[in-house]
């Protein structure tokens, strides 16, 4: 149980990287286009086309790490699952990972001091509080 599950918040949806790299394509043929410009003596253009390629560049980059940030700051941790067995004999009780199959009063293995059969008690999550901010 101590896999750290992929959900949809930790990943980056397709769709936004699509739309960064095809901004990204976008601004560095602009500046493909500006030194093509720049090549044909037309300065005008090729300063235009040079401004739009940075700053679509500039801003590809910019979104790629920012969401990628945020991404970061919503990681959300689950807390383990633990169950609780007892002996009714004896009363020897054992706390372990929770594992499939696991339900209350279900009969499991025998009693380590008793060899009688112990039984599951308690299934529960522990939740940490957090101190401070």
């Amino acid at each position: 149980m101590s896999r750290t599950p992929q959900n949809s918040a930790t990943k980056i949806s397709s769709f936004v990287l699509i739309i960064i790299f095809i901004g990204l394509a976008l601004s560095l043929s602009a500046l493909m286009v500006a030194l093509a410009y720049f090549g044909s003596g037309n300065e005008v253009l090729a300063g235009y086309f040079l401004l739009v390629g940075f700053l679509g560049v500039a801003l590809s980059t910019y979104v790629l790490f920012q969401t990628r940030r945020r991404i970061m700051r919503l990681k959300i941790e689950i807390p383990p699952v633990t169950t609780t067995i007892e002996c009714r004999k004896c009363g020897f009780k054992s706390v372990r990972e929770f594992q499939r199959g696991d339900y209350i009063f279900k009969e499991v293995e025998p009693c380590q001091k008793c060899n009688d059969k112990m039984l599951i008690t308690a299934i529960y999550r522990e939740v940490k509080e957090k101190l401070g901010p």
